[in-house]
């Protein structure tokens, strides 16, 4: 039974699938880059350019609502497959000279595409790993996302500078098509996980399910609200530092991985409930200095020390886990998965069209101190508590063993 990083890579599947994913997040993070250089470089519009990288995620939430009873209701390797290709032929089509609005367009359909990638690919892995190995092999993922994302985006602004923003976009799509053939060749064929044809009726069911309870609608609200606002935060990048974005990408890139390693490797159990808020709060704080205006290497530092916060996020999901049915837990992920994403998504627009009306320090500032506010407001309820020994940790129905979870990209 698996229980450390290298014995993990000896787990039939488990490999075929890290590349594979690592594969689309290398995709979508220099995808991501060139696209908003290129909506910016074209419009001189930071709210456009804050919707090209963040848009899609947006979108999320129409999945959440309509699509995500699929992740449990198809093949896995089919889908993963199938969702790779249609990502490597949208891309390609991103790279040929369109109209605005057709880019935008595009880019829509391929966010609704995503909203299965998440329950699909976690709800997999839940299936490849034993249930206490889970939190372990979500830790990995969420740390390989994090140098996967560093590479990406260094990657991205040399292809960028080198080829150009519509080059990278082509590079992108081959890598979407290599995470294809790893997911269609490396993974064995399983049957759906559930039965039954995917519907809207049944993913609401689902949904109302999991939102019925307090304490997990609660880390939901925390899961996605203030990490979203940061995000948006993030999206100004481009327009804040247009020739040195890459940079702040990727050094938040590099703060985010030291989150996780210091979360998964560092924190003991004792620790770990008295670590949520805190670092909520560092994810917001450093970009209140934005107020400022920093120079790059000052914001890219800034960055880099906001981004350890995501480790928040990993300490939630495994409490989520805690309070969830293990006959939920896949659709439990790819809801705060897709829920994440949108929050993202929107928090990016609201960034964009703050930033339209004063400038990126300003709205940056702006969106950090939404954060603060809201972890503040959420802190009560994400305090550690003792269980009463009589009382059940979920009042409305079983609850899975602590132990087995794990997170930002999805």
């Amino acid at each position: 039974m698996p229980t450390t990083y290298r014995s993990l890579f000896r787990t039939t599947e488990f490999t075929p699938l890290f590349l594979a994913s690592s594969a689309q997040v290398a995709a979508h993070t220099m995808s991501g880059l060139a696209l908003g250089t290129l909506v910016y470089r074209a419009t001189g519009s930071p709210l456009l350019s804050a919707l090209s990288m963040f848009g899609p995620s947006l979108v999320q939430v129409l999945g959440a609502t309509t699509l995500l009873s699929a992740a449990d209701r198809l093949p896995p390797r089919a889908t993963m497959t199938a969702t790779a290709l249609v990502f490597a032929a949208g891309t390609a089509l991103l790279a040929l000279p369109a109209p605005l609005w057709t880019l935008f367009a595009l880019v829509l359909v391929l966010g609704l595409v995503a909203s299965l990638g998440g329950g699909v690919r976690w709800g997999l892995l839940n299936e490849i790993l034993p249930k206490d190995a889970y939190i372990v092999g979500r830790s990995v993922f969420n740390m390989a996302n994090g140098v996967t994302q560093i590479a990406g985006y260094a990657t991205g602004g040399v292809l960028i500078a080198l080829l150009s923003p519509r080059g990278t976009l082509l590079t992108a799509a081959a890598l979407y098509a290599t995470a294809a053939a790893v997911a269609r060749y490396g993974l064995t064929r399983r049957p759906p996980r559930a039965a039954g044809r995917p519907s809207v009726r049944a993913t609401w069911r689902t949904n109302r399910t999991l939102l019925a309870a307090g304490p997990r609608r609660h880390l939901y609200l925390a899961l996605w609200l203030p990490n979203g606002l940061v995000v948006g935060c993030e999206s100004l990048y481009v327009p804040y530092a247009p020739d040195h974005a890459g940079l702040l990408f990727a050094c938040a890139a590099l703060g985010m991985l030291t989150g996780d390693v210091a979360v998964a490797r560092f924190a003991g159990p004792a620790l770990r409930p008295r670590l949520g808020v805190p670092l909520l709060l560092l994810l917001a704080a450093p970009y209140l200095f934005f107020v400022l205006h920093p120079g790059p290497p000052l914001a890219a530092a800034l960055a880099a020390l906001a981004s350890v916060g995501f480790g928040a996020s990993l300490l939630q999901q495994e409490r989520l886990m805690a309070l969830t049915p293990p006959e939920l837990a896949g659709h439990a992920l790819g809801l705060h998965s897709s829920g994440m994403l949108a929050t993202q998504g929107l928090a990016a627009a609201l960034a964009g069209a703050t930033a339209q009306l004063t400038s990126p320090a300003t709205a940056t500032t702006i969106m950090a101190a939404a954060s603060t506010a809201v972890t503040l407001a959420l802190a009560r309820g994400l305090r550690p508590t003792t269980p009463r020994p009589s009382a059940p940790a979920v009042p409305d129905g079983p609850t899975a063993p602590t132990g087995p979870t794990g997170r930002r990209t999805g």
